[in-house]
């Protein structure tokens, strides 16, 4: 029943497209667990599955021809998406840089570098910002993995004068600086390769958008970092080690301030004792 160019992956998402589908065929893939599905303009319905539904599942329960093709991955394999698409994170919009968009909106390109705000650790980051940037209005920000640029440049959309981006990657600061020139922010965002290790000047907030275990490694130099009485936004953090990293930065003198939750992550706002 199925015309298929290659077998369902393993261990991977792969895509779904069934011709003139409509309305029953889109109900039968969201029943099937499917990660994204839409209509597209010529009535195919498409889908992004899990690797555990097999061709023969979608065959008996869709019951008319279908094609599985290679899915795409967003932010650097860990979303699932037939398309890049608008949302809305900390009060912000951010939309794909080929679709219009309402001023003040935040364009991003679509490429592989993490940060397109549809991960829940980055919304997070980015409702976090909104709340500091609202009360205690930073004059710069060290965004520590920058990836695409995307909490550096909604700093900057939000009100922040400056901001640096750093990254270990060299395609993820072309992406943030490619990103910042797009919306005209790049006089006033910087890209720097390197480690956090290689700052040597204190800020009064800053953003990592990373993984649970770099920041407990990284936290004495993100520390060193940290201007009178500054915060630290920490994201990527799996809610069943958020006492760990929380702890890595109380131990040097970080104040907890707030956690958010979504989707089974959390970050952590502290702010410096000193």
């Amino acid at each position: 029943m199925h015309d298929s160019p290659m077998p369902c992956p393993r261990d991977v998402p792969y895509r779904v497209d069934i011709p003139h589908g409509g309305r029953e065929a889109f109900e039968h893939l969201v029943d099937l667990g499917a990660l994204d599905v839409e209509i597209l303009h010529d009535g195919t319905v498409a889908a992004v599955l899990p690797d555990h539904t097999h061709a023969e599942q979608i065959a008996r329960i869709v019951g008319r021809a279908f094609s599985i093709s290679t899915a795409v991955p967003r932010d650097a394999g860990s979303v699932w998406l037939l398309s890049p698409r608008p949302i809305r994170a900390g009060g912000l919009q951010i939309v794909p840089a080929h679709m219009g968009a309402e001023a003040g909106a935040l364009r991003l390109t679509d490429s592989g570098a993490f940060g397109t705000g549809l991960h829940p650790t980055t919304a997070l980051c980015l409702e976090a910002l909104a709340g500091i940037v609202a009360n205690d209005r930073p004059d710069a920000v060290l965004d520590v993995g920058t990836g695409s640029g995307v909490l550096a440049l909604a700093a900057l959309m939000l009100g922040v004068p400056r901001a640096l981006g750093i990254d270990i990657e060299d395609e993820a600061l072309r992406v943030a600086g490619d990103n910042a020139r797009l919306n005209g922010l790049d006089d006033r965002f910087q890209a720097m390769k390197g480690a956090v290790s290689t700052i040597t000047t204190s800020w009064p907030l800053i953003l990592a958008n990373v993984l649970a275990a770099p920041l407990i490694e990284m936290a004495p130099a993100l520390v060193r970092c940290v201007g009178h009485a500054g915060q630290i936004v920490l994201s990527g953090i799996p809610t069943s080690v958020e006492a760990d990293v929380d702890q890595a930065y109380r131990r040097m003198g970080m104040q907890h301030v707030r956690s958010l939750s979504r989707g089974g992550w959390i970050a952590l706002v502290l702010r410096a004792s000193w």
